[in-house]
């Protein structure tokens, strides 16, 4: 028997990286708090106020719209549609699959229904998403504004869409940390969130771009500097793989709809049934206009919050916030307004766009922290 004359290999630092967990997740408990507040805040007036209507405010947040579709996918899977009087259809393959599967797998593991298994998925990704949004915030102008940015975001004037069984808060988790993944050069796991935010919602192109256009500035900066097609292979293998991999999400549920349909474009035909398609913005302008001849009032405030929107994504680029963040935020602003549909929603579309909410955030923490707070 071979005596041993050296210490055993170390194994993995499984004590390190929680020790490491741990402390980013002490960081970041007061942002959770700021905003978990805020958000119970607003629960807690959505429960007075449904009381003093008879009623149930659990109804209104996971049964309502949209969650019932996504419920409805839970429960009895794709292929359900409603006719329309006209002789249309509003089949259920234009809602992505992430947050209808997860909802069947809580409510098969638990006490739960799906509706209910719904509110409690887009709750703790709400929390999740608070904490992906506070480290973006951090890392780039600090800690106190990283906690203004979190609570910005709840107290946002759709933020009451994050305390219902909808999609925004689970995509807008997976974004924020695919951000800050791109953001500190963790390029397979930005590409690996993006994945999970491409089988979420549509939007997903966004973080797809996110992720895709910042690694071919690096590419192309340096194929100018001399560097050689085979060496850039070679020293960027990660940032590749993050990149090929961050549309397989997005690509494989069109896939999955173009077989279900029979035509290579259904996913877009699926979604042209409920009127969304990319115009340019031609339905917006007609939106604008028309709603400036129903009522001069309602026009001029749309334009000005329209406005205020182009404003703030100038002062993002003034800000000089980094290349993944401004395309996040442009790509979400562009899909969120050039297509047709219901316009009553492009708010809550716009609401993962949270870097239109830095500046605010940056120029907060410059006042006292009583004065901050009260802002909040």
């Amino acid at each position: 028997m071979l005596e041993r004359t050296h210490a055993p290999p170390a194994g993995p630092p499984d004590s390190t990286r929680r020790g490491r967990a741990g402390a980013a997740l002490r960081a970041a408990g007061p942002a959770l708090l700021a905003y978990a507040a805020v958000r119970l805040t607003g629960l807690l007036i959505l429960a007075v106020s449904a009381a003093a209507a008879g009623e149930d405010a659990r109804q209104l947040l996971s049964r309502r719209w949209d969650s019932v579709w996504y419920v409805r996918v839970a429960e009895q899977g794709y292929g359900f549609e409603v006719a329309l009087p006209g002789g249309g259809a509003h089949p259920n393959l234009a809602f992505f699959p992430l947050l209808p599967a997860l909802e069947r797998a809580v409510s098969a593991v638990g006490p739960l229904d799906a509706a209910d298994a719904g509110l409690l998925i887009s709750w703790t990704a709400s929390l999740f998403a608070a904490w992906g949004i506070f480290a973006v915030g951090t890392r780039l102008h600090g800690w106190r504004a990283g906690v203004v940015l979190a609570a910005l975001w709840g107290a946002a004037p759709t933020g009451f869409v994050q305390s219902m069984a909808y999609t925004e808060t689970l995509f807008t988790a997976f974004a924020a940390w695919a951000l800050y993944a791109v953001l500190t050069g963790r390029w397979p796991a930005a590409g690996a969130l993006a994945v999970l935010a491409g089988l979420t919602r549509p939007s997903a192109a966004a973080v797809v771009a996110a992720v895709a256009v910042p690694a071919a500035v690096v590419l192309v900066r340096e194929f100018r500097a001399g560097d050689g097609a085979v060496t850039l292979l070679r020293r960027h293998r990660r940032m590749l793989l993050g990149v090929a991999t961050a549309p397989l999400g997005w690509l494989s549920y069109v896939l999955f709809v173009a077989v279900r349909e029979g035509q290579l474009l259904g996913y877009f035909q699926v979604q042209a049934q409920w009127g969304n398609s990319f115009d340019g913005g031609r339905a917006l302008a007609a939106f604008v206009a028309d709603t400036l001849r129903a009522d001069v009032l309602a026009g001029l405030g749309l334009c000005a919050a329209l406005g205020l929107v182009l404003w703030v994504l100038w002062l993002c680029v003034r800000q000089r916030q980094p290349v993944p963040l401004l395309v996040y935020t442009f790509g979400i602003v562009v899909i969120s307004l050039v297509g047709s549909g219901y316009f009553g929603s492009r708010p809550r579309l716009m609401m993962p766009a949270f870097p239109l909410l830095l500046p605010a955030a940056a120029a907060l923490v410059r006042l006292r922290p009583r004065a901050t707070a009260a802002v909040c």
